[in-house]
């Protein structure tokens, strides 16, 4: 989480699994996956509703890759992370999820914390 004083940077989306990537490891041995999350609902702006559908590249690192490499697609998750450009030459935002929570078909809304 932020340090007291650092600039904020929190994001929590919830949405469908539309694609992810292999589980693999990082060179320090942290298990990693990039995945795709797809997003709809209806938002109030400007006191107007509207409607939003959007997707979103993720990834996530430890216990939330791991527990995302064995999501069925189109499970219906609700993650949050931090915000981070993809790399130095690309700056286009990639959502670091650092909590996951799976949805649908668990009374207990089973989640991860980083």
């Amino acid at each position: 989480m932020n340090k007291p004083g650092a600039a904020a940077n929190l994001t929590q989306l919830s949405g469908k699994l539309l694609e992810r990537g292999v589980l693999r490891r990082t060179p320090a041995g942290i298990a990693a996956i990039e995945f795709r999350l797809g997003h709809q609902s209806e938002q109030i702006e400007a006191e107007t509703p509207r409607k939003v559908d959007c997707e979103m590249n993720c990834v996530a690192l430890g216990m939330p890759a791991g527990l995302l490499a064995d999501a069925r697609p189109d499970a219906a998750i609700r993650v949050t992370g931090f915000l981070a450009a993809r790399s130095i030459k690309i700056r286009a935002p990639v959502l670091h999820v650092q909590r996951i929570e799976f949805v649908e078909g668990n009374e207990n809304g089973f989640q991860t914390e980083k």
